[in-house]
């Protein structure tokens, strides 16, 4: 175990970022929308997840255990500095996507591993969202301008806005319920 989170804890952060994004986007409806329709071009908002990413995951090597791998520790840590200069000097094309779905990838493995070896059928809830995560993260990262097109086909109506905001708070809620109620 990487994280040491329990369930419980797991679940409460997971859901109070999912209600959160969710309350935002429902209370500030069109100015949500504005700012998400010009996200996916962003390069200040690439710039600032991808030095999260970066941070992320140079205190995941440096920390991890790596087995057989560990002679491959420092050339990782050299690495990934350089490879971030390198995709904020020649990736133009939908940096904050592609830095999103690099995060979506790595929240996921904390939710998966505070859920492994728990026999709780509610630890799914966790489950389900820390894969989608793992589809959405790869998604953005392969094939970019599909979080324009999922951006653009949930701020085209009013309805499908409130509905994925509302979806993403209820879920949030239910995390956190079960968090008190089940793990």
């Amino acid at each position: 175990m990487i994280y040491h989170f329990s369930l419980q804890l797991a679940a409460l952060i997971a859901g109070a970022i999912l209600c959160l994004l969710g309350a935002i986007g429902f209370a500030t409806e069109p100015t949500a929308r504005n700012v998400m329709a010009g996200f996916p071009r962003s390069r200040g908002a690439g710039m600032v997840i991808l030095a999260i990413d970066l941070l992320w995951s140079f205190w995941l090597v440096s920390t991890m255990e790596m087995g057989e791998f560990s002679a491959f520790r420092r050339p990782f840590l050299v690495a990934l500095p350089i490879g971030f200069f390198l995709t904020l000097r020649f990736v133009d094309e939908f940096l904050a996507v592609r830095a999103l779905g690099i995060l979506a990838l790595l929240m996921a493995e904390p939710l998966l591993d505070a859920a492994f070896f728990r026999y709780e059928s509610s630890r799914l809830v966790l489950t389900v969202l820390a894969y989608v995560l793992v589809v959405l993260g790869l998604t953005w990262v392969m094939v970019p301008y599909k979080l324009r097109d999922q951006i653009s086909w949930f701020g085209k109506t009013t309805a499908r806005w409130r509905g994925i905001n509302a979806f993403a708070f209820i879920y949030g809620a239910t995390l956190i319920a079960l968090a008190f109620l089940s793990y």
